[in-house]
């Protein structure tokens, strides 16, 4: 029997995150103890560089996913794709704070460009019964790339003393660039490219046949179940980015956690993630999004407080094990969610549209985290406040739509 190209898409998702999203993002938290080393930065500017790499996603991610509405999703992220590879290689050559938050800048603009289109993409592949799986599958890049860096970063990095964590940017920039052609080869917008119909049957697709930028933004904010998922996106966009962005730093520099000792750890986490957005999208599938994510939230927040309480090995394993479960989940379901209320031919513009709200939480997320380590002298307050915070998205949930 014959594949349905509908899962080659989800597989060239799955990589399109794992550069993005993995490599693009998060592998600045294993990059960031000893780039504050090389630098001489303090953490409110290490909070700072990421929170420029956040308002750069946020700029493009709004955009991006109406652009993607308008041109296609294959080009913009391809084109997206090569600047997170070209901005990567540069940064390392950062030598002072202002040019790493250029390039970190610069980096978010591709991520935005590029992530908010593909998880958007499986609504316009998969009917509405399959497509949380389906965009499960995509953000399990997430989780791959964060592994992949927690295994080969540490190495790279030690290798090469003091400018090691400028090689870690080097190879990281380079595998970007070459494998977005990869991606670019892969994609296709729309199943009807490929003469087929989509998984799992036919939906009526709203935006008419030729979407504009104006009538995407038109269409998308007159619906209001998209301001919903807006404000509960948004707690966590502020709560998971602080536990990652201070993850590393937290386990080296504040409990003395040997750094190839917290490389392993970062790297079990992204191992249990890569499941996380297929185990939460079915759930979402079957339960609704309503619940999916209380749920999520509700395991998000007991991984802060057990990495805060518990201080030894096994308490970091045991908060990476729950914070992988549902570490992208969020994204997982938002993705879907937005499909859901306006279609898959608009379900890029109306993700780009709620990221606005993620990406506001996730751009006051790293600068308050680490104004509050620069403060009071520990991570533990930072952690405190993302648990609390994720709590209230729990609670946020239950007014978004019980089943579509």
């Amino acid at each position: 029997m014959k594949r349905h190209y509908a899962w080659v898409i989800a597989f060239t998702g799955t990589l399109v995150t794992i550069l993005a999203h993995g490599f693009g993002r998060m592998s600045y938290s294993v990059i960031l103890p000893s780039m504050k080393e090389g630098l001489a930065l303090n953490y409110t500017q290490l909070g700072s560089i990421a929170t420029g790499n956040f308002i750069g996603y946020l700029s493009l991610a709004i955009i991006g996913g109406f652009l993607a509405a308008r041109f296609g999703v294959r080009r913009v992220v391809f084109v997206s794709l090569v600047v997170i590879g070209v901005s990567l290689f540069l940064t390392g050559f950062s030598k002072s704070f202002l040019f790493a938050f250029f390039m970190r800048l610069i980096s978010g603009l591709g991520n935005g460009g590029s992530y908010v289109p593909i998880m958007a993409l499986p609504a316009a592949w998969f009917v509405m019964r399959k497509r949380g799986l389906a965009t499960g599958i995509v953000s399990g890049g997430i989780g791959t790339g964060l592994f992949i860096s927690g295994i080969i970063l540490p190495p790279i990095i030690s290798a090469f003393d003091k400018d090691g964590w400028r090689y870690a940017w080097f190879v990281l920039g380079i595998a970007v660039f070459i494998l977005a052609f990869v991606c670019y080869a892969f994609l296709r917008n729309t199943p009807q490219e490929k003469g087929l119909t989509m998984y799992g049957g036919e939906e009526e697709q709203r935006g008419g046949p030729k979407v504009t930028l104006f009538s995407a933004f038109r269409d998308v904010v007159v619906e209001p179940e998209i301001w919903k998922l807006g404000c509960v996106y948004f707690m966590y966009g502020f709560s998971y980015i602080i536990y990652l962005t201070f993850f590393m730093a937290y386990l080296t520099k504040e409990v003395g956690v040997p750094s190839i000792a917290a490389g392993r750890i970062f790297a079990f986490l992204g191992i249990i993630s890569i499941f996380c957005g297929v185990i939460y999208g079915w759930i979402s599938d079957v339960l609704g999004r309503k619940y999916g994510s209380m749920i999520a939230y509700i395991n998000l927040a007991i991984s802060y407080i057990i990495f805060f309480l518990w201080k030894d090995t096994a308490g970091f394993y045991v908060s990476a094990f729950v914070f992988g479960i549902a570490a992208f989940s969020i994204p997982t379901i938002m993705a879907a969610a937005s499909g859901d209320a306006v279609g898959g031919r608009l379900a890029p513009a109306g993700l780009g549209f709620i990221t606005l709200f993620f990406g506001i939480g996730q751009a006051l997320g790293p600068f308050i985290g680490g104004w509050l380590k620069d403060v009071t002298g520990t991570f533990t307050h930072a952690f405190a406040l993302s648990a609390a915070v994720s709590l209230l998205g729990a609670v946020g949930s239950l007014i978004l739509r019980k089943k579509v």
